[in-house]
């Protein structure tokens, strides 16, 4: 490994590591739906701040990638935009220590402005992430480097989970202080993570016409590059129907409080279990994508996410301490999905026109944006029963797709 690339993995790895110390604070699966939870019992409304954190970038990738595909260097937006998600963690701290016991309803409509910031932002900074990795790591170097960069993560997400599990047990950090607390140290994790990316070293991009274009040209010419790249077509394809597993994890912590009532110091040990998962899964699945290729990892991700909510319903007779075993999944296939989706996509996107496929792929996957709040509404009316068979036959549908011929991709 020569010296640029050691410099390059440890950026890399040095932000992977705060970042997730960061987002523990505000786990999607445990820490945040607990926090809306507490705050509203309306499962719509919950399910439509989801939509907004997790589909929002994707309506406005296309825009961000026509934009960003005129400059030549990208770090610049890479740092703006974790700067303004620090900035929405520190504002949903605020509203939360000083409004939350008292003025509950202010608290979630607030949250609608700072979901939707830090989803934008990180929409944007996202894009510009992967487009710096395909820049400055060449194609067989970066399954070992999501690879390792995902353990030093998981390590960071464990000690992330023993902080949480810190706040929320025993009674010295009651509501809203404990939440408030995990956000703010969330705010203080960006800022850190960020200062690696002042030291990369980031060539030019190669760019084709699509930077000269307009945006409405430049939204013109997708459909012909779908067409010109089935590879592309089959991914974009896949990675939708593989989406649904995104409609119940945050309600699976939601789920267990209800169905075992539970209090406040179960969110920390179903974090521990699901930073458990994550951390042990690593070598497996570098194991996995050095020996076969990104395909394999993801269609093994789309297998767990079918089989989680029937495993969920199974055990639930067994009682909260069992229930664990859920998170516990989701951990291991968390930790799968980041080692197998966003190297599969930089392996069949052109060097010249990645930033073009990163738009397109996230603003095609509008399932995210759907699903949260189609499983709020699920839930609310259907119940969880017919939601979990729901997510599991689709993502089993899912997996017997990738597997045809016809799926397959060969650019591994």
């Amino acid at each position: 490994m020569n010296n640029q690339l050691k410099k390059s993995y440890g950026i890399f790895i040095w932000h992977g590591f705060f970042l997730t110390l960061t987002m523990s604070m505000i786990d999607f699966n445990t820490v945040f739906p607990s926090l809306i939870s507490t705050l509203v019992d309306s499962k719509i409304i919950f399910g439509l701040l989801y939509s907004i954190m997790l589909g929002a970038p994707k309506l406005f990738n296309i825009v961000f990638s026509h934009y960003m595909n005129s400059y030549d260097y990208r770090k610049k937006f890479l740092i703006g935009g974790i700067y303004l998600r620090a900035f929405s963690f520190f504002g949903m701290a605020a509203f939360t220590y000083f409004f939350g016991a008292d003025n509950p309803k202010l608290v979630i409509i607030s949250f609608f402005f700072w979901v939707l910031l830090f989803s934008l932002s990180g929409g944007f900074a996202g894009m510009s992430y992967s487009e710096i990795v395909g820049k400055t790591v060449r194609k067989e170097d970066r399954g070992k480097l999501y690879a390792s960069k995902q353990f030093a993560a998981s390590l960071a997400a464990f000690l992330g989970g023993m902080v949480v599990q810190n706040i929320f047990s025993g009674n010295s950090f009651n509501f809203p202080l404990n939440y408030s607390l995990t956000l703010f140290i969330g705010f203080s994790g960006l800022i850190i993570a960020s200062i690696a990316f002042w030291f990369i070293d980031e060539p030019p991009s190669e760019n084709k016409d699509e930077d000269i274009l307009s945006l409405k040209e430049y939204i013109k010419k997708v459909p012909n590059i779908l067409k010109a790249d089935n590879n592309f077509i089959q991914y974009i394809i896949v990675e939708n129907m593989a989406s649904f597993s995104r409609m119940l994890l945050p309600f699976y912590i939601v789920y267990a409080r209800e169905t075992f009532k539970i209090g406040a110091s179960y969110i920390g040990k179903y974090l521990l279990y699901q930073l458990a998962g994550t951390v042990l899964s690593n070598l497996l699945w570098g194991y996995i994508s050095d020996r076969f290729n990104s395909k394999k990892v993801v269609r093994i991700c789309i297998l767990g996410g079918g089989l989680i909510p029937l495993i969920a319903l199974a055990i639930t007779p067994a009682g909260p301490e069992v229930f664990v075993v859920i998170f516990f999944m989701i951990g291991f296939l968390k930790s799968g999905r980041k080692v197998g989706f966003e190297p599969y996509l930089l392996n069949i996107a052109p060097d010249d026109r990645r930033t073009v496929y990163l738009g397109i792929r996230g603003t095609l996957n509008f399932m995210v944006v759907l699903l949260p709040l189609l499983g709020g509404i699920f839930i609310d009316y259907l119940g969880y029963l017919f939601t979990f068979i729901l997510v599991s036959v689709v993502m089993l549908t899912a997996f017997y797709l990738m597997g045809k011929e016809k799926l397959k991709y060969n650019h591994d």
